[in-house]
């Protein structure tokens, strides 16, 4: 191999090790927002419509349809959306906090203040 051959190699997969770090942060935030930005909408449209809870098994069916290869459409997924904007409803606490961990955690937050019945701590 030339001189700096192997030099140059591990440089290339800091970087590319550096680039998929940074992009699987972005696409969690931007996951995190969109499950926020659905779970916002059904709890808007469920208050100011009449919307029952079957609407979210429906919802469910025809979002797995849409979308066969993506996870995280189930309805239990589709609750915990619902939840989420509940029990965080201002968007600017989502975006600078709550996107910065995973979905997984946020859950694991949500069913915590659940079981703990600390609702209005969580908004605190």
């Amino acid at each position: 191999m030339p001189e700096g051959y192997n030099d140059f190699l591990r440089d290339l997969r800091e970087r590319i090790e550096e680039t998929q770090v940074r992009a699987a942060i972005a696409l969690n935030t931007e996951l995190v927002l969109l499950y926020w930005q659905i779970g916002r909408d059904i709890l808007t449209r469920q208050q100011q419509q009449g919307w029952g809870a079957k609407v979210i098994n429906r919802l469910a069916t025809d979002l797995r349809g849409a979308f066969p290869e993506m996870k995280g459409f189930s309805p239990r997924n589709l609750k915990y959306m619902r939840a989420f904007a509940e029990t965080y409803p201002d968007e600017q606490i989502v975006q600078e906090v709550l996107a910065q961990i995973t979905w997984y955690h946020n859950i694991a937050l949500l069913e915590f203040f659940a079981r703990r019945g600390l609702k209005s701590t969580a908004n605190s």
